[in-house]
């Protein structure tokens, strides 16, 4: 039986789990493949996308979901099953990535427009017979002087709004994601600049998203957490970080919208989990908040296998304790001490 757009958005964000982020771009992977002295080859990226997604105990218990890059949902494991055959049976979604990137956003010095709608009704066709049941698009919005102006943020928020239309026209779960910066060149705005344009931000895509008629229970929202610039100076608590976040979704997140699936932005690992779980635990949530992590799920395993097929298991292990800790932070249950005494 065919699952409907709110059953699957609703498994995305299934208490306990959250969504890994395996979508990296090849300039991106290569990056993280350099940070090991591993060359970055199609070989190379299909072992290491298997390492995670066989990851039994990790998969079935905390990971709901993964989002693909063009390349790896078309890759098949070193048994010659289909990647997505091995995410699927470890109980968990196969999703993509279809957006083209950010670019330049003509007449609209410093800002940017994401690409990647030509031609994305048919490219959504062949990704669902392919096994994707949900897709991601990112918006980036930056912070600086004078920045972001409405008109970017207007351009961006109705973008996304084409491509969630378009993905419920095919059977596919949008996330939507509207990234406001932390970690930008420069990024010295405050906590409270921060929420001000997160809200702005939000309040634009749920608007260009009702105009075009996307049905909210059957979508994702993928936003930043209401955090300092990196080069603020600013240290902001858990808490405050918290509260700023969960009141920017109260005054502009509709509660039909199933669930959030926050990105990491730039801050490192642990922090990322302890701002998810101190979230959790403010109560009055009428949606589920969960976690979509790329770097902050992969970094310790990435750095644990190292590109051997001996330290499999090690990199499993790596990823296993992330995504416990991060399905702990996504019931709001993660402490410091669970963090060390599970490590």
């Amino acid at each position: 039986m065919t699952e409907s757009l709110q059953d699957i958005a609703r498994r995305l964000v299934a208490p306990g789990k959250g969504i890994l982020a395996a979508d990296e771009s090849s300039s991106t992977i290569k990056k993280r493949f350099d940070s090991i002295g591993l060359e970055s080859t199609a070989d190379n990226r299909r072992d290491y996308r298997e390492m995670l997604f066989s990851a039994e105990t990790a998969m079935r218990e905390h990971i709901s979901g993964v989002i693909l890059f063009d390349e790896t949902i078309r890759q098949s494991a070193r048994d010659g099953r289909p990647l997505v055959q091995l995410i699927q049976a470890n109980n968990s979604i196969p999703g993509i990535k279809v957006d083209m990137g950010a670019k330049p956003l003509a007449l609209y010095p410093g800002e940017t427009i994401t690409e990647g709608l030509d031609g994305l009704r048919e490219r959504l066709v062949e990704y669902h017979k392919l096994g994707a049941r949900f897709a991601k698009w990112r918006a980036v919005i930056t912070i600086g002087a004078g920045l972001p102006t409405p008109g970017a943020i207007s351009a961006n928020a109705h973008a996304l709004a084409r491509y969630a239309a378009l993905c419920q026209e095919n059977g596919i779960v949008p996330i939507v994601e509207p990234e406001v910066l932390m970690d930008n060149p420069n990024a010295t705005h405050t906590i409270e600049t921060c929420q001000k344009v997160t809200e702005a931000t939000l309040a634009s895509v749920f608007e260009e998203l009702e105009r075009a008629r996307v049905d909210l229970t059957g979508m994702i929202l993928k936003p930043n957490m209401v955090v300092p610039g990196k080069d603020s100076g600013q240290n902001a608590s858990t808490t405050e970080v918290a509260e700023r976040t969960v009141a920017a979704f109260h005054a502009t997140v509709p509660t039909s919208v199933p669930g959030i699936a926050f990105l990491s932005g730039g801050q490192s690992d642990v922090l990322a989990t302890e701002h998810l779980s101190r979230i959790n635990q403010i109560p009055d949530r009428p949606w589920a908040i969960t976690f979509s992590y790329g770097r902050a799920l992969q970094a310790a395993a990435l750095k644990a296998w190292g590109g051997k097929r001996e330290n499999i298991a090690a990199g499993q292990a790596a990823f296993l304790h992330r995504s416990r800790m991060n399905g702990l932070a996504a019931l709001g249950q993660w402490t410091p001490e669970l963090e060390r005494e599970i490590a």
